[in-house]
């Protein structure tokens, strides 16, 4: 696990939140379908090989991250993505993305530069006769 800076704010553990609930690859798809079409849990859960249970729990991880949202209608929630959260982790990743490319560009230039004429380095001494009779 990693610690925490102590400038880290609750929108750390929000971006933490929305990272972990992408990392899933069932929930990736589940957000990708509800960004097309509004589905009752029910349906999305008969698209995969797991128990009504399971969906929910990965249902509830895209919710609390807010990529989700949830309405009732009678006795079944209907499910829908939340696209402005998919924005907030994109400007993070263009953020980092920038950062990134600006560290190499630096490196790439350090690199280009010629190196300081320096003084040549010295010959290694020639070897020592063995004096052994």
């Amino acid at each position: 696990m990693v610690a925490r800076s102590p400038q880290a704010g609750p929108d750390e553990a929000a971006l933490d939140a929305l990272f972990h609930a992408l990392a899933d690859a069932t929930r990736r798809d589940i957000l990708r379908r509800t960004l097309h079409a509004e589905a009752t849990v029910s349906e999305l859960a008969a698209a995969y090989d797991m128990s009504f249970a399971a969906v929910q729990k990965h249902v509830v991880v895209l919710e609390t991250a807010g990529l989700i949202t949830k309405t009732a209608a009678g006795r079944t929630r209907r499910v829908r993505a939340c696209p402005d959260q998919l924005a907030r982790a994109r400007g993070l990743l263009s953020q980092l993305e920038a950062l990134w490319r600006d560290r190499f560009d630096r490196l790439e230039e350090l690199l280009s530069t010629p190196a300081e004429a320096s003084e040549p380095c010295p010959s290694p001494s020639p070897p020592i006769p063995n004096s052994s009779p």
